[in-house]
């Protein structure tokens, strides 16, 4: 199932997110050989981690973590304006309706439906909170994954060659791309927005209707 758990509520979730940050630190420092940070109980985190992001987080029938992103809105501190500002032609993205995705993490032992059943939550995070763009940097691998997830971003800039390429990208929302990916990933829009509402319930700001 998906779970929707702000920064200060993952004291409630502690094995998931132990799990979830360990499988970062697996994802990214033992297999792609990232520069991050990990910690003496072996979890990655960033300064970013500590801004309170929103995480949308896949858990595992025994309760551990399967798969995670990580959301920020980028009326503050983000990676896409702190480090990548040069793929945007060193304009700064700044608007409540834009934010960013990043430390999209999948563990060793996800089945194959959890990257489209975080995907679908990103929609879903767009679609209850009127957000309209995600934005975020990827490698060149990931263009064929957003393809066959059904939401492939539009490219505002890149720079590296091959497989050193990295670009940013900027994500919209529409029902008809909503209602795409939920069939892509094999759940329906009812059980994804009941998945939402258990997390937050009316506390969710600007609520939208299913049918939006």
């Amino acid at each position: 199932m998906l779970r929707y758990i702000y920064a200060t509520d993952l004291h409630k979730f502690s094995d998931l997110a132990h799990s979830m940050f360990k499988d970062r630190a697996d994802q990214f420092k033992t297999r792609l050989g990232w520069a991050v940070n990990v910690d003496e109980n072996g979890e990655e985190r960033d300064q970013y981690d500590h801004l309170n992001p929103l995480y949308v987080i896949w858990e595992e029938p025994d309760g551990s973590h399967g798969g995670s992103m990580r959301f920020l809105p980028t009326t503050g501190p983000v990676m896409v304006n702190d480090v990548f500002r040069n793929l945007n032609g060193g304009t700064q993205i700044c608007s409540p309706l834009i934010w960013e995705c990043t430390r999209f993490c999948l563990s060793r032992k996800a089945s194959s439906h959890v990257a489209g059943a975080l995907t679908l939550g990103g929609t879903e995070i767009m679609r209850n909170f009127s957000v309209e763009h995600l934005t975020g940097v990827f490698d060149h691998r990931m263009i064929r994954i957003y393809r066959s997830l059904g939401f492939s971003p539009e490219v505002i800039g890149s720079v590296g060659e091959g497989r050193d390429r990295i670009s940013l990208g900027l994500w919209e929302y529409s029902r008809e791309i909503y209602l795409n990916v939920a069939q892509r990933a094999g759940i329906t829009p009812e059980q994804s927005q009941m998945w939402f509402d258990r997390s937050f319930g009316m506390a969710a700001e600007q609520p939208m209707a299913l049918s939006a």
